[in-house]
């Protein structure tokens, strides 16, 4: 295929961003007019409160490359994500953030690695400075279960800023579970992919509205559509703690037996009080994770579609 030719769709969910819209579209169109490529902006507007919608709308009234999807309501960044992979219509597309930290610069480069083969060129973070001590490390052991427990080809610091060639996207519009993370699903398939390290830039206004409740619920959602697992280590967890409650309980009779040698002072209600409680917990925490597989399979039961367009553009 010619290079002059070849279309390359770019895919941006958007909530809530009024005020980075126009400085963005400005900030990649002037990246873009310089490549070899022809291009599309997908934004997918998921929902917002905001006026962010009336600024797409005037994006698109001025330049014929924008194409401008609008939720009836917040179904959430990873299906507004999915709804813009599967209207593209490129021989490969980029998913970008609209707060401008994500790097434009890289797009280039990042094109002409799927042209030399490769199906995913995956952005991996080297640096954020707002990066808190509590995403740093939950980011750390979130790559760490998942590698190691759930033997997904993950990468950590891996972001949505990622290619993906027309064979990945024909293959992805196969997949319909409803709780989902984007980039989880795109590891799982597989295909030849290559890295590209960044920093990551501030926002350019505005503030996140990713909170640490929404990358938890990313997190237990990326896991529990992708694996089993955490119901079996459950289950020997629960093994565990009834191995080292009966040890636990015999040492204490024995002790209690003895006269008490090493002063302990321990009642028997003190010592059912503590493995009652313990258990207890135990009990709910396996309760709390079946819970969460009985969700996912409730909600894949219903059958509803993924999101509802109410205006396309």
């Amino acid at each position: 295929m010619n290079k002059k030719r070849q279309l390359v769709s770019i895919v941006i969910p958007v909530y809530n961003e009024q005020e980075n819209i126009s400085w963005f579209f400005d900030h990649i169109s002037k990246k873009l007019a310089k490549v070899d490529f022809a291009w599309e902006l997908i934004y997918v507007d998921d929902g917002s409160r905001d006026n962010s919608y009336e600024e797409l709308r005037k994006l698109q009234k001025r330049n014929s490359n924008v194409r401008v999807i609008k939720f009836s309501r917040n179904f959430g960044k990873e299906i507004a994500t999915s709804a813009g992979l599967h209207a593209c219509g490129g021989d490969a597309a980029v998913m970008i953030d609209a707060d401008g930290q994500h790097p434009i610069e890289l797009l280039p480069e990042m094109v002409e690695r799927w042209r030399n083969g490769s199906d995913i060129v995956i952005g991996v973070r080297t640096t954020n400075k707002n990066e808190g001590l509590i995403k740093k490390y939950g980011s750390v052991l979130f790559y760490g279960f998942t590698n190691s427990v759930l033997k997904l080809n993950a990468t950590r610091g891996s972001t949505d800023f990622r290619l993906v060639s027309r064979k990945v996207l024909n293959s992805f519009k196969d997949f319909g579970e409803h709780s989902r993370m984007t980039r989880g699903i795109i590891d799982w398939m597989g295909f030849k992919r290559e890295l590209i390290e960044f920093e990551a830039s501030e926002r350019a206004y505005g503030k996140a509205s990713y909170n640490y409740y929404k990358l938890v619920r990313l997190a237990l959602d990326g896991i529990i559509s992708h694996s089993t697992k955490p119901l079996q280590l459950s289950g020997f967890l629960g093994v565990f703690v009834m191995l080292i409650a009966s040890v636990s309980g015999v040492l204490l009779l024995i002790n209690l037996l003895l006269g008490d040698p090493y002063e302990l002072n321990v009642t028997g209600s003190a010592i059912l009080g503590i493995f009652l409680s313990f258990m207890i917990g135990l009990v709910l925490f396996c309760q709390g994770l079946l819970s969460l597989y009985i969700e996912n399979i409730y909600r894949e039961a219903q059958g509803r579609p993924l999101y509802v367009i109410e205006e396309q553009l």
